[in-house]
Parts: C-alpha cells; structure tokens; sequence
C-alpha cells in the first residue's frame, strides 16, 4: 500500500477547506473525520487506535485514494499507526460491515467494489429519499434557514469556480446534512445516513469526471432557486435530476 496523499492529517476543518471568514458557524463545513466516526459510530468504541485507522482508511476509500479492489495490508497498517494487528482487524472489520471494505479467508483484505446494478439499487433509493427531503425543507424552512442555504451554496460555486473537488465535495455534504436536518424527519434521516458511506464513495466518483463539478454547481443553485421560490414540486423534480446526473456520469466513467 503505497504512500499518498492520505497520509495527511485526519481533520480537516472548514477553514483550510475555503470556508469564508465571514460566514456564520452554522455554515461550517463539516469534519470529515467527525462526519465518519458517527456514521461507523466509533464514539461507542473506546479503543482510539480502532478509530484512528478506521477512519483513514475509510476516508482514503471515500476520497478515492484506496481504490476499489486494493489490497489494505494489515502488516503496512500496523506500522503505520504503531499498533498490533488486532486494532488493525477490528477496523477493516467495521468498514467491511459498511460495505467499504472485504474480508475473505487466506486473503488479503481489499477495498470493496461495487457493480453496476448495485450502484443503480443505490441512487434509485437514495433519488427518491433526496426529492421527499426537498418537499419538507420547502415546507418546513423558515427565512434563516433559507438564508443559509443560500450562503452554502454560494460558497460551493466559489470553490466549483476555483476547481476545488474536495473543498466542494464536503461543502455538498454538509448542505445536505443540513438539509435532512431542516426536513426534521428523523425516520428519513437515518435511513439516508445509513446509505451515507457507501454514496459517498460514488458521490466523490461522480464530481471527479470532466465537466461534472460546475455541472453540479448549477444544479444545486436550480435546487435552491425552487426552495427560495417554495415551489416542492419543482424543488423534488430537480434533486431528482442533479441524483439521476449523478448516476449517469458514474455508469459513463468506467470506474465500475
């Protein structure tokens, strides 16, 4: 397992990732480390080191670092982070309950790949769920709310503008994150952050094709354009869309 860029810091916070000096903590973007530690729910495990790596390696899947199919060397793991092979086991074992990651007998563990009807299953469930989070936040948001909506979108076209992937890909995370939270379905929500590692990985796959990046910040001003205006219909029907855009650059990117 080669050396990369993934060797950097876990955290990395809202202001080394663009975010305006002026922009209000609500706005901020979100810890990448944080946001994986809740969805694998590391904060119930006590073992630090169980967390450290899980939470390196399933960034490095995620960010597209550890590709689909690689090997993840226990051994290299476990120097790396100055451990045992057992907290090494441990996380690959968490990521694999994800789906991240595949542990087979007398093998090596790798990175998960995905097929092609599986990733459909995924963006189907996942296109519907996005258009019935747009129909509540219509509903449900007041002014502030929509204020701030606004101010992260504006920022994601700032960094979609300056070719910033990552900055934009966790931008777009947190407006979504702060989408679902503004619907205030819980139901919706856990059911999303359960399908939340896995889009992830194809999210991040997406933005990385020629031409999706401004595509995709055009499409989010659309989305807010019809949130602003309260009109669901038309707000449901173009996150579908932006879903279904997604998906089709996925299927045409040969990453699969």
């Amino acid at each position: 397992m080669a050396e990369n860029s993934a060797t950097q810091p876990l955290r990395m916070t809202g202001s080394n990732l663009g975010e305006g000096a002026g922009e209000a903590a609500d706005d901020a973007l979100p810890d990448r480390a944080e946001q994986l530690v809740r969805w694998l729910k590391l904060s119930e495990r006590r073992q630090p080191l169980v967390v450290e790596v899980a939470t390196w390696v399933g960034l490095g899947i995620i960010e597209g670092r550890l590709r689909p199919g690689a090997d993840l060397n226990s051994v290299e793991l476990s120097q790396r982070f100055s451990t045992s092979r057992t907290p090494v086991r441990e996380a690959l074992m968490l990521l694999e309950q994800e789906g991240m990651v595949e542990m087979r007998a007398r093998l090596r563990p790798r990175v998960a790949a995905f097929t092609l009807d599986r990733v459909r299953e995924i963006y189907q469930v996942r296109e519907h769920l996005l258009g019935v989070v747009a129909r509540l936040v219509v509903e449900r948001a007041g002014e502030p709310q929509v204020a701030e909506l606004r101010r992260r979108v504006t920022r994601m076209q700032r960094q979609a503008a300056s070719g910033d992937i990552e900055g934009y890909f966790w931008s777009h995370v947190g407006l979504q994150e702060r989408m679902t939270e503004i619907a205030g379905n819980e139901s919706l929500k856990a059911i999303l952050d359960s399908l939340a590692l896995r889009t992830l990985i194809l999210r991040h796959v997406s933005l990385e094709q020629a031409g999706r990046l401004a595509a995709s910040a055009d499409e989010q001003d659309r989305i807010f354009r019809a949130i602003e205006a309260r009109d669901a219909d038309l707000a449901a029907m173009l996150i579908s869309r932006h879903t279904s855009a997604a998906l089709e650059m996925i299927e045409r990117s040969g990453w699969i």
